[in-house]
């Protein structure tokens, strides 16, 4: 079942192109990849964002975040995952981003019609049946988005790893209209 908000008109896309070649979605994209870099002039950047803010949002494949906020390539640094949601490893990146890498602001991302509002931590017990083994991780899911943002404001504001929490703002993006709602940290 496809999610895709482009039409099946669209034909040169990387997954029906593999298709229609017998190759693999992968191969498509390193097809698309060899054309890219045919015309790539390394752009001199810094790893160090212009902007000095580090976005963490959800990996939902219908959030263009550069698009959505304006940036541009070098701006920022961006940490996806399932839900967007401040895990130890998002604390991780974080902190080498602040630490190593100069950024001074968090801004934190969840959107509507998030699947991590329709899956359970009885994910996790139906992987340890399936395989045999129980994840490390923790599902983090949540029926509220909102609540969801204030939780992660508070784990960013909290931890001891970074050094600017001043600046850590929440939002949850609206995925049929594209704007942002901020969510306000609880008081």
């Amino acid at each position: 079942m496809s999610t895709s908000a482009q039409s099946s008109a669209q034909t040169d896309s990387p997954s029906s192109s593999a298709a229609r070649s017998g190759g693999t979605v992968t191969d498509r994209l390193v097809e698309l990849n060899t054309r890219y870099a045919e015309e790539f002039s390394d752009p001199g950047m810094d790893a160090r964002p212009v902007l000095q803010v580090a976005v963490v949002a959800c990996m939902d494949a219908r959030l263009d975040l550069h698009a959505a906020l304006g940036l541009e390539l070098g701006d920022c640094h961006t940490i996806r995952n399932a839900g967007g949601v401040v895990t130890d490893d998002v604390i991780r990146s974080l902190t080498i981003s602040q630490r190593a890498l100069g950024t001074r602001s968090v801004v934190l991302i969840h959107h509507t019609n998030c699947g991590m509002e329709s899956i359970t931590e009885e994910f996790r017990k139906d992987l340890e049946f399936e395989v045999g083994q129980r994840p490390a991780w923790a599902v983090e899911a949540y029926t509220d988005a909102d609540q969801d943002v204030r939780q992660s404001m508070q784990r960013v504001r909290t931890s001891p790893f970074l050094l600017h929490t001043d600046d850590v703002r929440g939002f949850v993006f609206d995925v049929t209209t594209g704007s942002l709602r901020e969510i306000l940290p609880a008081s």
